[in-house]
């Protein structure tokens, strides 16, 4: 039984050791491989240093290396920090710094950008680079390659572990402006793999293809559920929506795991016959898919299963809607996964009645540990569960979402909005996901932002900020009356702003925070009376 992040790889390796892996680019290689593979690097970490609860951070973009690199450190009882690729040198020094990372894989060339910025991480002692030592290294630094770490390494001494060891860092957005620390245990990943791969059905002969972000739970998501059906992951560093779909194709992809922007992107695309029929299933999270860019997809892939899901890092997954849900319940997230119970609560944590709105609490083995060095924004969001016998004296700890939705007399959950995003204009709460939802169903947007302004009588109007399909000229008449279709008069935009490129975050979700705090108060002089 696999308890620990690792044992996933090691269990696929006894039972299917011929069977392929991780494919990135020309290299696949077989989960006999992949373990021999990372027990060598696990054990050439400890050589270096590594000891239990060593935070080994890795900033690389998808490859071979990089999946070795997380699971060798969680075999040695290390601590792996995923950093996005994606981020700039004085981010990632600063991720560096809060986590505390005695080590740092990466490439040469990464390490040449970051140079400037290591020596504000004191806790940093030895860098490994997954090519060649550079010529000039940051002072102070032990650096070495990934190949003199491999035939360096000794038998290795695994230290004990149980699966309430933290074995991941994940940072995330925070709405202070600097990303938090989502502390993970081998249960919650290991619990996360089991509870996804059994409802999506996962099985050896799948193939899944890694488009998103390893540093993202969703995207990482993507390689435990494998690694515990003994599946084969794809890796794909992508630059154009259509390469997505040519490796789909050229791969015979069965699954395929998404955020709204791509989804979007893809739905707009003519999908290969080859991709069409081998593609079993695609997954949503990370935010609501438009419905009109739902029944694009149906129509492009009448037969894949479509799995609607909503899920937060603090809990790596919550909730789920079966397939033959969706035409039916399009904008539902559905039902709690296996081994989790989701709440719907008002303030003072009693449960809501049938289509009431509340906050989402999510209770279950998925609930992670709290954020790192940060005990007052972790008692914030983790507190104990609604509804405990008083007779328990140690209470299980919930993480409170911070998200309004509510659940139908049938039992299926709706996203409503964040507590700090909802609109209130004359009178009346209006979430910016319904807005939102309004403007993609015109199918003029490829992306919108919706939210408030402060206004003196109305409390707050409602802005926009949307950026046009390709080959769609703004017009901000037909857009409204689009809107006025579908939206009562209180919910539809005052201000519409269009942008040619709207910012999305590492992960490839649109960068609401950074939107609206660029163009909210420039806005609010002018459209705030």
């Amino acid at each position: 039984m696999s308890t620990l992040l690792h044992h996933l790889i090691l269990s696929s390796a006894e039972r299917h050791a011929d069977r392929p892996a991780v494919s990135d680019g020309a290299r696949t290689v077989s989960y006999a491989e992949l373990a021999a593979r990372v027990q060598t690097m696990a054990a050439g970490l400890a050589a270096l240093g590594m000891r239990r609860s060593s935070r080994v951070a890795v900033f690389l973009p998808k490859s071979l290396e990089t999946v070795g690199a997380f699971f060798a450190t969680a075999m040695g009882g290390g601590i792996f920090v995923s950093v996005n690729p994606l981020l700039k040198a004085q981010q990632v020094a600063y991720i560096l710094q809060d986590s505390g990372a005695e080590l740092l894989v990466i490439s040469a060339d990464r390490l040449a950008v970051l140079a400037n910025e290591l020596a504000a991480c004191p806790d940093l002692k030895t860098v490994v680079t997954v090519d060649a030592v550079p010529s000039t290294v940051p002072p102070r630094l032990r650096v070495v390659s990934l190949a003199e770490l491999e035939s360096a390494a000794t038998s290795l001494v695994t230290p004990r572990t149980v699966d309430e060891d933290v074995v991941s860092i994940f940072y995330t957005s925070g709405s202070t402006g600097r990303p938090k620390g989502v502390v993970l245990s081998h249960r919650n990943m290991v619990a996360g793999a089991h509870s996804v791969a059994s409802y999506l059905g996962n099985h050896p002969d799948d193939s899944v293809l890694a488009v998103l972000p390893l540093s993202f739970d969703y995207g990482f998501s993507q390689l435990s559920t494998c690694f515990h059906a003994g599946a084969r992951v794809v890796l794909l560093n992508y630059l154009l929506p259509q390469d997505v779909l040519r490796a789909v194709a050229r791969e015979h992809i069965t699954g395929l795991a998404g955020v709204p922007p791509l989804w979007i992107q893809l739905a707009a695309l003519e999908w290969p016959e080859t991709a069409k029929t081998s593609l079993r299933y695609i997954t949503n999270s990370g935010g609501k898919m438009p419905v009109a860019t739902l029944q694009k997809l149906r129509q492009r892939l009448p037969q894949t299963r479509v799995f609607l899901m909503y899920g937060l890092t603090e809990a790596f997954r919550s909730t789920y809607l079966p397939p033959e849900m969706v035409d039916e319940r399009p904008t539902s997230i559905g039902k709690a996964i296996p081994n989790a119970e989701i709440l719907v609560v008002r303030p003072d944590g009693s449960e809501c009645d049938p289509d009431e709105p509340g906050e989402l609490v999510h209770r279950g083995a998925l609930v992670a540990k709290g954020y790192w060095r940060d005990p007052e924004r972790t008692a914030e969001r983790f507190r104990p569960a609604p509804g405990q016998l008083p007779e328990v004296p140690l209470q299980e700890m919930a993480v409170w979402s911070g998200d309004t939705v509510q659940r139908d007399a049938d039992g299926f959950l709706y996203f409503v909005g964040r507590h700090d995003e909802m609109i209130k204009t004359s009178g009346y709460r209006v979430s910016p996901t319904e807005v939102e939802e309004a403007l993609y169903a015109t199918q003029m947007v490829c992306g919108a932002v919706a939210f408030g302004l402060a206004h003196e009588t109305l409390g707050q109007s409602i802005a926009v900020v949307v950026e046009a399909n390709e080959g769609q000229a703004p017009d901000t008449e037909h857009l409204l009356a689009g809107c006025r279709r579908s939206l009562p008069p209180f919910m539809v935009p005052h201000v519409v702003v269009w942008e040619a490129d709207l910012p999305r975050n590492p992960n490839g979700k649109l960068d609401r925070s950074g939107i609206i705090a660029r163009l909210r108060p420039e806005l609010e002089k002018h459209h705030g009376a």
